[in-house]
């Protein structure tokens, strides 16, 4: 039985995106990047919302083919690909690259997916996230925290919560470029 795991970059005040949805202000460097890659490549799926999506539907397909992409771009950019990805959106009707649209977010129907996946299952997307959470469909959180504070923007976590979950550390990493991993599970 695989486990969705909550997969964002944060600043240290909390935002996931600035008010006009920039995230560039994320610190990734080859050694960030070349962690997630070997993250993401045991994920057995991609769980994302609309947005989340399309924004890596217009860069991960062609990366690898630009020549001044660094070695940890080409290669997540193939991890991408081969992966089957899952986008949650009431307005999209289909989807390139390995992707299965689902239209709504159906609690029985997500833990049978969790259940039936040979391994883990990334989740990305603020929105999405949010509804995952209260639907009580999260089991781990990788959270990077970025050293930047963004003053305003979308928060990662904007629903309050209706009871309190109490979470395990699994690890924690500091990389060189500041970007801190704080890597939670559910406590059972």
């Amino acid at each position: 039985m695989g486990k969705i795991v909550l997969m964002m970059s944060v600043s240290l005040d909390g935002f996931m995106e600035t008010e006009d949805r920039d995230i560039g202000w994320g610190r990734v460097d080859e050694e960030l990047h070349s962690d997630l890659n070997q993250v993401v490549r045991g994920m057995r799926g991609l769980l994302s919302g609309r947005v989340t999506h399309e924004l890596m539907a217009r860069y991960w397909p062609t990366a690898d083919a630009d020549p001044g992409a660094s070695p940890a771009v080409a290669e997540f950019a193939g991890i991408w690909r081969s992966l089957p990805k899952t986008v949650y959106s009431r307005t999209l009707r289909s989807a390139e690259w390995n992707t299965t649209v689902v239209h709504e977010v159906v609690p029985e129907e997500v833990a049978a997916l969790r259940d039936a996946a040979p391994g883990d299952l990334a989740l990305g997307g603020a929105d999405l996230a949010d509804t995952f959470l209260r639907h009580d469909l999260v089991d781990e959180f990788r959270i990077l925290v970025h050293p930047v504070l963004l003053g305003r923007g979308r928060p990662l976590f904007r629903s309050p919560r209706e009871e309190r979950r109490d979470l395990d550390l699994v690890a924690t990493r500091t990389y060189g470029n500041g970007v801190v991993l704080l890597h939670h599970a559910r406590r059972r």
